[in-house]
């Protein structure tokens, strides 16, 4: 119900991803209406936000807007004839049109620019480029105006814009004055050195600037150097004017660039009557006020642009910010009336203290992300020092107690059910609940203070004009923000960057206010309806798809109480039927239907929410209240619910709830065969009979018994119906039981008797869980040798000590047409202690072969599935020391059995064996490889020393040359009944390596070596081989094919290594001008694992073995990589969307620092963005998970030594080649959750296989999951690109 409760909250409005805890059935979540602002804002398309705070200033510039929707299809032309041949389309004003018609009446929580960018002519990289906002302003406004040229409109930038600077030079000899007039559309003022826009004004417009001394002025009437002041004046003052103040510089000394960060005071108001020209205009003509503030936060290498705006048509709906809603005069009344109607908080209670918090705020709901500051707030303590031991984390804790809290505004607030109405989970939009009656007596209520709300929020506010709101819009999300909210952008790194001021002169007229469609052109209009109405549409069909869910009803006829747990009645019936119902209707819709379609049910009906357990069925807690939605009860698809009278099933008391959870034991008991045959039919299993034991002797037999967790052991023996004096057991873990398993020679088991004091004492409290085996013993049990007592130590000495092996014996050569008739068994009780000499001389004497095999030498061997004997096994050896299973079938074969030390060995001359085919030789385990090649030698009648031995590889096919023949075979680590190939030759002299290489083949060229190697996230490259050779991995399009083999000293270079590659015939064709347009990887386990660099090292120091295989890539450009360069794979995280872009390589210098501080600084050099900005975070595919890569170093005490900087490349992130690492760019990008929708299906993948195991099913097969990424050569750093926008020619 409460998810992952304190994972980190998107903002209202930012993102369009499925909201926390609801899961997209039906597709694409559509896009989500807008929030309480009732304004839209723009997604960011990756480093657009300079595009977004301007385009936002120019929606809420009243008269530039009316003026862009006056102009007509009769002038623009029509979107729909730009790819018609001549036909003149303006498509930027079209596009801005269509996109301000969009923000202001389109019903989604943001619009998107990527047609306004496309008719810049813009790329979908140049989305991704930050540039600044000034710039753009000049740029956007310089298109514009050659876009409308020949239409009416083509001076309304001028008109709105333009102003006049006269600057004038006075001769001070002469008096004579030169004057030069200067347009512009914004006014670039001055921030270093002065503390306030005034201030700049006035050293630019009043202060003057002397030329004298060695700066003089040659005077055209004088002609001659003379004294002279120069000054500027305002001459020509536009509707609005727009400040851009000059916060980036550079400092020479340092030659670098540097932002100012001091504060710099501008006025909401302003008169620039000093500095101008004229001043015999009205007072009013002067008077300008601020409506938007474009701020930049970051550094002058990278940022993020938002801005403050005022909503002068009042079309947001304005809220108080969250913090400051409350009134000081409500504080007051609140404060007068918690003494009488709170009660005493009780602190060491969390049910208590969370209930107080929430009641107490004004909302009567707490986000979920400020409960935990709260909570800390209100007992001086957080809740993992003071709950968490007792009560877990604090999110399972409100899910324990969801009859108490509940998830409101689409999960992002916490509210108590008693006194919030629960809004839709989708179809609301988010908000605080509305209070209602409170009809929990622990939680406090203010009517006194509700009472006086509405009078007292309209004191609160102070008396503003109309339009006088103010709004954050920052990119998608669009907040309200109080006036004085202002000042704190004076300063700091978070500062103001433009200043858009007005005319206190321009009023709106009365119709425009409140109303978002005034002047906006019909067919606009309607276009704007059609996608609201397509948009509902969408919402509708997503609600309803994203809001079914699928119940499992069982109802109380089908069950009977079995055990401590409810059982299906009919075996073939499971008893439960499915339900397709919608979460938002309530508990009472869902009995109603219940009702329905259980025509036959009498009575009472009470659903309660059940689980499966491995008892049985089990019931929890009773849905009660018929008012309260499937939602906010905690009902969601798969829930299992229990359909019954509320009192009883078939008679009997059902006992609810988590403390009653049965738990599933395996009652054992001795079963002593008096009767001769075990009991049948009643659920017992017989230990014997599983074992095979035929003889019908003693054993154990089991059964399986549900008990309630709550009771007692007492009751569980009498429950079994034994008497007080019987024992009751639990196995001893880690015995000789567990260690041998079933059929090795079997053993003695040992079970722990439960003490006196256990009696008193339930099964959850002795930790007893579903599987645990129970042995349940009688005092006469004792007078059996299967049982015996030492201390608290019951010993059982099961029949499988004294099981069988079958001996089989056929006469030889008997060929195809044998008859199995003729072949004779034998059953001859063994033990694991026995020796397997005399299994055989047993097994010889019962079936009487002593005069046939008289002076024969016969041995055991077993026979494997196909047939195949397989070597003899020792006889010296006991039946457990030679790892022969009890119970299996061994064949009487002629031959000699090997000694203890002895091997027996395959072998073969010149190739691979046949089946059948090969030879058996046994020799010393001691023996040298080169007297073992003289055995075999010996053996098949050869002479001479050209020969050498090599192993089967795991292909069965020959493969490398054992190359110490005066090694051991034990060193070797050769083993009994494997395969040898007698190779004709001399063996290659020691230090030659034999190196498989491959090819990438890509999709186009089969021929050529291709760049696109596709790597997976962990670095590796998951391969397919072409033709008939093995497959490397799964799921990939990419391809190798072998280019054969090449044998090296391996005290060659990597450079000798990469000439000797490009001589083999299948790298002919490939362009490589020299080797350090190649690069090597090995393979390891059929996966690029590293990059061999170096090109003067030797493959000794590399490490590469013989049998290697490697894989060459071919570069664009030249790499000569150093021991510490880390080639990684980078992918920057998509704005506001649970996704990256494409991945790119990069290659870390990690030689002098590894530390992540290193990391960050190299990949913002690589993006052109500041390293404080950057959050990164190491991909682990085998987990599906993202490990963060923390942006703090360890602190240490001063007394101790400087500690170590933590290395990238040891644990616990052992950074290597091609791992993958994701950033997020915490300017633009409030979401610091890596995990994308591949990531958690993976992981759901790996819980479901996890719980294949725990249940003993069979291991789902490891394939290879999660997105396949490609990596082309590294790239340089990002070169600072000037910023265009292209305009088509209309004159």
């Amino acid at each position: 119900m409460f998810g992952n409760l304190f994972e980190e909250e998107e903002e209202e409005g930012f993102s369009s991803t499925s909201p926390r805890g609801r899961v997209a059935k039906g597709g694409d979540e559509p896009p989500p209406p807008r929030g309480r602002s009732n304004l839209c804002g723009i997604k960011n398309q990756g480093g657009t936000c300079y595009l977004n705070s301007l385009l936002q200033t120019l929606l809420f510039t009243p008269e530039f807007r009316e003026e862009l929707f006056s102009l007509g299809a009769a002038e623009l032309g029509c979107l729909e004839d730009k790819e018609e041949p001549g036909a003149k389309v303006r498509v930027i004003p079209l596009e801005l049109q269509k996109l301000f018609a969009s923000l202001l009446l389109v019903d989604q929580q943001s619009a998107s620019t990527a047609n306004l960018t496309n008719s810049f002519g813009w790329n979908s990289s140049e989305g991704t480029n930050q540039h600044d906002v000034q710039e753009l302003n000049r740029i956007l406004f310089s298109a514009l105006e050659h876009s409308l040229v020949g239409t009416t409109g083509s001076t309304f930038i001028h008109q709105l814009y333009h102003g006049t600077i006269v600057n004038s030079i006075v001769c001070k000899e002469c008096g004579n004055v030169s004057q030069r007039q200067e347009d512009f559309l914004d006014l670039t003022v001055c921030v270093c050195g002065v503390s306030s826009l005034e201030e700049a004004l006035w050293n630019m417009f009043v202060e003057e600037e002397m030329f004298e001394g060695n700066n003089l002025y040659r005077c055209a009437q004088c002609d001659m150097l003379v004294t002279a002041a120069k000054s500027a004046k305002l001459k020509k003052l536009p509707p609005f004017m727009t400040m851009s103040l000059l916060r980036f510089s550079f400092d020479f000394a340092k030659c670098e660039r540097y932002k100012e960060t001091g504060r710099y005071s501008f006025p909401l108001t302003i008169n620039l009557l000093p500095f101008c020209e004229e001043t015999d205009a009205e007072d009013s003509d002067y008077c300008y006020e601020l409506f938007s503030v474009i701020i930049h936060k970051g550094g002058c290498y990278g940022g993020h642009y938002h801005v403050y705006i005022r909503d002068i048509d009042q079309l947001g709906q304005w809220e108080p910010p969250e913090e400051e809603c409350k009134p000081k005069t409500q504080k007051k009344v609140t404060e007068e009336v918690e003494p009488t109607c709170e009660p005493k908080l009780q602190e060491d209670d969390p049910l208590s203290v969370i209930t107080a918090i929430i009641a107490q705020d004004p909302s009567k709901s707490v986000l979920t992300d400020q409960l935990g500051q709260k909570l800390m707030d209100k007992i001086g303590s957080s809740w993992s020092k003071k709950f968490r031991k007792h009560y877990g984390p604090i999110g399972k804790f409100l899910q324990s107690h969801n009859d108490t809290f509940m998830l409101v505004s689409n999960g992002t607030r916490v509210a108590l059910k008693a006194i919030a109405n629960p809004p839709s989970p989708v179809t609301e939009p988010p908000g605080p609940a509305k209070p209602t009656t409170n009809a929990d007596p622990s939680t406090p209520s203010y009517p006194r203070a509700a009472e006086q709300q509405p009078e007292l929020d309209q004191k609160s506010e102070p008396e503003q004009k109309q339009g006088s709101h103010w709004f954050d819009l920052n990119d998608s999300t669009v907040t309200s923000i109080r006036e004085s909210d202002i000042e704190k952008q004076f300063q700091g790194k978070e500062s103001a960057y433009m200043l858009f001021y007005r005319k206190t002169q321009l009023h709106r007229p009365t119709e425009a206010l409140n109303n978002p469609q005034y002047k906006i052109p019909l067919n606009l209009i309607q276009m704007a309806q059609e996608e609201n109405i397509k948009m509902q549409k969408m919402r509708e069909e997503f609600e309803a798809t994203s809001n079914t869910v699928v119940l499992r009803l069982h109802l109380a006829p089908s069950y009977r109480l079995e055990y401590g747990a409810l059982q299906p009645i009919s075996k073939e019936q499971n008893g439960s039927t499915t339900l397709t119902f919608d979460r938002r209707k309530t508990v009472g819709d869902l009995r109603l239907d219940i009702y329905q379609k259980q025509e036959l049910w009498e009575g009472d009906m009470a659903l309660t929410v059940a689980r499966s357990l491995p008892a049985g069925l089990h019931l929890y807690n009773t849905l009660t209240d018929d008012n309260v939605s499937l939602y906010s009860a905690g009902i969601c698809t798969n829930s299992d619910l229990f359909v019954w009278n509320g009192r009883e099933v078939c008679g009997a008391t059902l006992l609810t709830g988590a403390e009653w959870e049965p738990v599933l034991l395996n009652v054992v008991r001795p079963n002593f065969g008096e009767d001769g045959d075990p009991e049948e039919g009643d659920g017992l299993e017989s230990v014997e009979e599983r074992g095979g034991f035929e003889n019908g002797g003693p054993g154990l037999k089991r059964e399986a018994r549900g008990f309630a967790g709550a009771s007692t052991l007492g009751e569980v023996r009498e429950a079994l119906g034994e008497p007080e004096e019987s024992l009751l057991c639990q196995e001893h873990k880690g015995g000789k039981r567990e260690e041998q398993g079933t059929g090795e020679g079997g053993g003695a088991s040992g079970w722990r008797v439960f003490p006196p004091g256990d009696m008193q004492r339930t099964l959850k409290e002795l930790s007893l869980k579903d599987g645990d085996a129970l042995l349940v013993l009688e005092p006469q049990s004792f007078d059996s040798s299967m049982f015996a007592l030492n201390g608290d130590v019951v010993t059982v000495t099961t029949p499988s000590d004294c099981r069988w092996l079958q001996v089989e014996f056929g006469p030889q050569g008997g060929g195809e047409g044998e008859k199995e008739e003729e072949r004779r068994k034998i059953k001859v009780p063994a033990t694991g202690n026995m020796l397997l000499c005399e299994v055989k001389q047993r097994a010889i004497e019962e079936l009487q072969l002593q005069e046939q095999l008289a002076g024969a030498q016969y041995c055991l061997r077993h026979v494997d599935c196909t047939g195949k004997l397989l070597p003899p096994v020792c006889e010296e050896l006991s039946v457990r020391d030679a790892g022969v299973r009890l119970m299996t079938t061994l064949t009487l074969c002629p031959g000699n059995a090997p000694k203890a030390s002895q091997l027996f060995l395959h072998f073969s001359v010149g190739s691979a064996p046949s089946a059948g085919m090969e030879m058996d030789i046994m020799v010393e385990k001691t023996c040298t490889v080169k007297e073992c090649l003289k055995a075999m030698l010996d053996a098949v009648g050869l002479d001479g020393t050209c020969w050498h031995l090599r192993r089967l590889d795991w292909c069965e096919e020959v493969g490398e040359p054992i190359m110490d023949e005066d090694a051991s075979l034990s060193e070797l680590k050769i083993n009994n009944g494997e395969t040898l190939v007698v190779t004709e030759g001399q063996l290659p002299p020691k230090g030659f390596l034999k190196l498989s290489v491959w090819l990438c083949l890509g999709p186009s060229n089969n021929s050529a070596v291709s760049m696109d190697f596709n790597h997976t996230d962990n670095g590796h490259t998951d391969v397919v081989a072409a033709g008939d050779s093995p497959p490397l991995g799964a799921g990939n399009t990419a391809e190798l094919r072998s280019a054969g083999q090449v044998e090296i000293s391996d005290e060659a270079t990597l450079e000798d290594l990469k000439t000797q590659v490009l001589t083999l015939p299948a790298l002919q064709d490939a362009c490589v001008p020299t080797t350090a347009f190649m690069r090597v990887w090995q393979l390891e386990g059929r996966r690029l694992a590293r990059i061999l660099r170096g090109q003067q090292l030797t493959l000794k120091k590399l490490k590469l073995l013989s049998g290697t295989d490697l894989c060459v890539q071919q570069l664009l450009t030249e790499e000569d990589l150093g021991p510490k360069d880390v080639m990684l794979s980078v992918r920057m995280g998509v704005p506001g969307e649970r996704g990256f872009y494409p991945p790119e390589e990069l290659v870390w210098d990690a030689t002098r620092d590894s530390s992540p501080r290193s990391l960050r600084t190299c990949l913002a050099a690589h993006y052109g963005l500041s390293p404080d900005s950057l959050l990164l975070a190491k991909h682990q595919p085998d987990k599906h998970a993202w490990e963060e890569i923390s942006n703090w170093s360890q602190q240490v005490s001063k007394k101790k030594k400087k500690r170590k900087a933590e290395s990238l490349l040891g644990a616990p992130f052992h950074l290597k080649d091609g791992d993958t690492i994701g950033i997020k760019n915490l300017l633009i990008d409030n979401n610091r959750d890596f995990l994308t929708l591949e990531d958690e299906q993976g992981q759901q993948r790996l819980r479901e296989q996890a719980e294949q195991r725990r249940k003993g099913g069979q291991a789902a097969g490891s394939e290879g999951v999660g997105p396949q990424k490609k990596t082309g050569p590294t790239k340089s750093r990002k070169p600072e690109v000037a910023l265009s926008i292209n305009v088509g020619v209309f004159r």
